[in-house]
């Protein structure tokens, strides 16, 4: 049954979906509406799928109240009269109680489930059973290819027009390790077509969209991409500002808060946008460690598998490398200061991060080997060739001045006028471990990501040999109460453990 209901413009914000509208209690008795129920609104013409709650003062009688992304997504004026109908409870959550059960799922159920998360038909709650059901049972590798499948297809493709299109992407889960930033312009410097679209930090303090976005814009429409990519051969982009596998960027939603990535929904989540890019040759960046998203090389090679035979599905030719991590890579956590250390690398500073440096080389040699530029061995050479030459220095300052930044930026200027803390060594001895996790945490209580310039500085490296109060890592943040909130964390996280010797 439909009814007629005004709209109300409410200056309120789910960040996204799930969409969001408030009725009053007395309307959800007479229709029958309960909190959490799916309604389909129309308003000349234009249809929208959104969720109910219920209020006794926000809204008078008649009136329907519009979260922000309502009325100014779909152009629904105050005032206006809006068409509200209940939904029916989608088919597709039939598909979801049998993944739930542990059972396989088809080709056709994993579609129906991925176009009722494009079209809002699965609320949070839906969301997040789905988002955690691979953890009842590992997904088959027929699975993963119709999930990734899928969620590629339904949401939009972008082509290049090039033979070879690149890209080289890491799986997470160490701190720094911003070598995508400098691998890109590396490439794209050798004239290869590397269309960079990256997602923010969902367990980590930075993610590349994150740091990208403190030297340049990194939301853009479709058109407006491939003119940087004509123009410079890259782009180093969010992919959540683009209708690219939109699926997926509701699951990472609610993914990010429980800081809940599951195997399969990694694999599923970076090969999508890979299909949905056209991309042709790839690049994965997979470290493992104790502190790190993958435990050991075992685990690691039970992924490499998975994506090498995603790969083979998709016809993208798949390279993983394998990576122990016992350590961040870089000495920058946190957007600003692992920004830093990129243009450190790429303005070839005396005090860049040198670990860093060298494994981007590494990761852009097997890229240029993948695509058949270099023999085996030959790549890393090339690479370094580009970043000595300050050639790759020319290209990202390409990217980032068709992105609106300032493309003569100093390392040294970007981290200007954030508030410090340094941390120094109780007592004298050898760094024996680097605690990842800790640095994640305490790094988010800094601020990291959404605090652009909240993170550390790391002083010390594994195996160093420290004395008393020497200086260990240095606190950066916005704001003095960040840096006190991080001086509780510090009271019960510890980020290096130095053995007595």
């Amino acid at each position: 049954m439909a009814f007629v209901l005004r709209a109300k413009q409410f200056d309120l914000s789910t960040g996204g979906q799930p969409f969001v509208v408030v009725l009053r209690n007395e309307d959800c008795q007479n229709f029958g509406i309960h909190a959490g129920d799916r309604l389909l609104l129309q308003a000349d013409g234009k249809k929208v799928v959104v969720q109910a709650d219920l209020t006794h003062k926000r809204v008078r009688p008649g009136e329907i109240g519009l979260f922000r992304e309502v009325w100014r997504e779909h152009h629904i004026d105050a005032g206006q009269p809006v068409t509200v109908s209940p939904l029916a409870r989608p088919e597709s959550i039939e598909a979801l109680k049998k993944k739930l059960l542990g059972k396989r799922l088809s080709e056709a159920e994993f579609f129906a489930i991925v176009r009722d998360i494009v079209s809002n038909k699965f609320g949070t709650t839906e969301l997040t059973y789905f988002a955690a059901s691979s953890f009842i049972r590992e997904y088959s590798n027929d699975e993963l290819y119709y999930l990734t499948k899928a969620i590629a297809q339904t949401g939009e493709q972008i082509r290049f027009g090039s033979k070879i299109v690149a890209d080289k992407h890491s799986v997470g889960g160490i701190a720094g390790n911003r070598t995508t930033m400098i691998v890109v312009p590396i490439l794209a410097s050798l004239g290869v077509t590397i269309p960079k679209t990256s997602s923010r930090a969902i367990t980590s303090p930075s993610g590349t969209s994150d740091t990208m976005e403190v030297l340049a814009n990194v939301t853009f429409p479709v058109k407006r991409i491939k003119e940087i990519v004509r123009k410079n051969n890259a782009c180093l982009v969010w992919g959540g500002g683009l209708a690219l596998a939109p699926a997926d960027d509701r699951i990472i939603k609610v993914s990010r808060p429980l800081s809940l990535e599951p195997y399969s929904k990694m694999i599923v989540s970076i090969m999508a946008k890979k299909v949905a890019m056209g991309v042709t040759h790839l690049v994965i960046d997979m470290p493992y460690g104790k502190y790190t998203k993958i435990p050991d090389l075992a685990s690691a090679k039970r992924l490499a598998v998975k994506f090498r035979y995603l790969g083979r599905r998709f016809k993208i030719q798949t390279k993983v490398a394998m990576i122990e991590a016992k350590q961040p890579i870089g000495e920058g956590v946190g957007p600003a200061l692992e920004a830093r250390d990129v243009l450190r690398v790429l303005q070839q500073k005396d005090f860049r991060p040198h670990d860093l440096e060298d494994k981007a080389v590494r990761l852009a040699g097997m890229l240029i080997e993948l695509i058949g530029m270099a023999k085996k061995g030959v790549g890393a050479s090339i690479a370094r060739d580009q970043l000595i030459a300050g050639k790759a220095l020319k290209s990202m300052q390409g990217i980032i001045r068709s992105q609106g930044g300032d493309a003569n930026l100093d390392s040294e200027d970007v981290t200007l006028g954030a508030k410090r803390l340094r941390v120094v060594a109780k007592h004298s001895g050898v760094i024996t471990t680097v605690n990842n996790r800790a640095i994640d945490e305490l790094a988010r209580s800094l601020g990291a990501p959404d605090d652009k310039q909240g993170g550390l500085h790391l002083r010390r490296r594994l195996g160093d040999r420290v004395i008393e109060g020497q200086i260990l890592y240095t606190c950066y943040a916005r704001t003095t109460s960040r840096l006190k909130l991080a001086e509780g964390v510090l009271n019960h996280v510890h980020v290096y453990t130095i053995g007595r010797r």
